[in-house]
C-alpha cells in the first residue's frame, strides 16, 4: 500500500475517532433517554472503524477536539438529529479511500459498508420532539412570513411611518399568532390527536411570534420605511433559507425546491400587498 493511501487512511482514522468522541459525549448527556443507548452504540461503531483502519496505517489517531466541541454545541442548540446528520454529510472522500483499499484488501470495503448501513439504521431510530412537531413549526413560520411580509409591505407604502408600521404590524402579528395556535389546537383535537394538541399549538404559536419579532425589528431600528422594508424582506429570506436547510438536513429532504417555493410565495404576497398599499394611499388619500 503506497504512502499516499496510508496518509488518507490516517486522515479517515482521525475522523472516525473524532466522531466516536462526539457520539460518546452526546450519549453521556442523554444517558437517561431512549437516544442515549443508540448514540453509544453508534460511537462504538466509529471506534471499530478507527481500530480497523489502524491495521493499515500502523498508528493510532488523536481526535479533532475543536470539531468535537463544535458538534456538541450544535447538538445542544439545534438538536442531535440535525448535528449528527450534518456531521455525517460530505463523506464522499471516505468512499474513495475504501475503494482504493479494497484493491489490496477486498474485504475492507464490505466491512465498512455493512457498518455504515448499521449506523444509518441507528440514526433513523433517533427520536426528537422538535422534529416530531416540525409540521407545526412550518405552519407557524410559513403563515407569519406570508401574512406579515405582505402586511408590512402594504403598510409601508400606505403609512410611510416606521413607528406606526411597527405598532400595526406587532398588533396584527401577536393577534394572528394566538389565532394560529388556537386553530392548530382545534385541528389536532378534531383529528383525535388529544395528547399532541397542546404541544402542536405551542410550537405553532412560538414559531409565529418569533418570526413576527424578527420581521418587525427593522422598523424599530431604522427611520426610512423603504430601508425597513428591504431589511424585512432580507430577514424573511434568511429565515426561509435557515429553516429549510435545517429541515432538509434533519429529515433528509431536498433543500432547493422547498426553499424556492417558500421564498417565491412570501415575496409574491409581499409584492401584491405593496401594490395594494400604493392603491389604497392614492385612492383614499392617506396622509400621515
Amino acid at each position: 500500500m503506497d504512502q499516499d493511501i496510508k496518509n488518507r487512511i490516517f486522515a479517515m482514522q482521525r475522523n472516525e475517532i473524532t466522531e466516536y468522541h462526539i457520539y460518546t459525549k452526546l450519549a453521556n448527556r442523554l444517558k437517561k433517554t431512549k437516544n442515549g443507548p443508540i448514540l453509544e452504540t453508534i460511537g462504538k461503531e466509529e471506534k471499530k472503524h478507527h481500530d480497523f483502519l489502524k491495521n493499515f496505517s500502523g498508528k493510532s489517531a488523536h481526535p479533532k477536539w475543536f470539531r468535537v466541541c463544535f458538534f456538541v454545541v450544535i447538538a445542544r442548540i439545534l438538536g442531535i438529529t440535525f448535528a449528527l446528520k450534518l456531521m455525517e454529510r460530505g463523506e464522499e472522500e471516505a468512499q474513495e479511500i475504501y475503494d482504493a483499499m479494497s484493491k489490496e484488501v477486498p474485504e475492507a470495503k464490505q466491512i465498512i459498508e455493512d457498518e455504515d448501513a448499521h449506523e444509518e439504521k441507528l440514526l433513523q431510530m433517533l427520536k426528537e420532539e422538535r422534529l416530531e412537531y416540525v409540521g407545526s413549526i412550518v405552519l407557524g413560520l410559513n403563515d407569519a412570513l406570508v401574512e406579515l411580509t405582505g402586511a408590512l409591505a402594504g403598510l409601508s407604502f400606505a403609512l410611510q411611518n416606521t413607528r406606526l408600521i411597527a405598532v400595526a404590524g406587532l398588533i396584527t402579528g401577536i393577534a394572528a399568532s394566538f389565532s394560529m395556535a388556537a386553530s392548530e389546537y382545534l385541528s389536532n383535537r378534531t383529528e383525535g390527536n388529544n395528547e399532541g394538541a397542546v404541544k402542536s399549538a405551542v410550537y405553532t404559536g412560538i414559531a409565529y411570534i418569533l418570526t413576527v419579532g424578527l420581521l418587525i425589528l427593522p422598523y424599530l431600528l431604522f427611520s426610512h420605511y423603504m430601508v425597513c422594508l428591504a431589511a424585512t424582506l432580507g430577514i424573511a429570506i434568511f429565515i426561509i433559507f435557515f429553516f429549510n436547510y435545517y429541515v432538509a438536513v434533519a429529515k433528509d429532504l431536498k433543500f432547493w425546491p422547498r426553499f424556492t417555493e417558500m421564498a417565491l410565495l412570501s415575496l409574491g404576497v409581499a409584492a401584491i400587498s405593496f401594490g395594494i398599499g400604493v392603491l389604497v394611499r392614492s385612492t383614499i388619500g392617506v396622509d400621515i
